[in-house]
């Protein structure tokens, strides 16, 4: 009986996971648009966008002149590096925040640039 029972929950288990495999994330996306303030990253083709929401994005390009940006107020749309570990992330720092954790729930990941306008000559502080 306690081997069934087991089976049965393993079973339970096992189909969960692979359903939740198949589900994309609800609200997120391969390709983000994201605004805020462009600044110079760690290395030479390396850029960090500070959103105006509180993520912080990584970014780099190879057909856009981000260094004409820094220090501007951009919105620069991408595509997310690794998308389908960082939705899973994001959502798992989500699932914390709704249960009450006081943890910083801002978005961090890594962005390869496809555009970018400028919205500012400047970044609000």
């Amino acid at each position: 009986m306690n081997r069934l029972l087991v089976c049965l929950i393993l079973g339970v288990v096992a189909t969960t996971w692979a359903v939740a495999q198949d589900t994309p994330s609800k609200s997120k996306s391969d390709v983000r648009t994201i605004t805020g303030c462009l600044s110079k990253g760690d290395s030479a083709d390396e850029f960090l966008l500070t959103g105006n929401d509180g993520s912080t994005w990584e970014m780099r390009s190879s057909g856009v002149a981000l260094a004409d940006h820094v220090g501007h107020t951009v919105s620069a749309t991408g595509a997310v590096s690794n998308a389908k570990t960082h939705n899973l992330k994001e959502d798992a720092k989500d699932a914390t925040a709704d249960s009450g954790m006081k943890k910083n729930n801002s978005e961090h990941g890594h962005l390869t640039v496809t555009d970018v306008k400028m919205v500012s000559e400047s970044c609000q502080q």
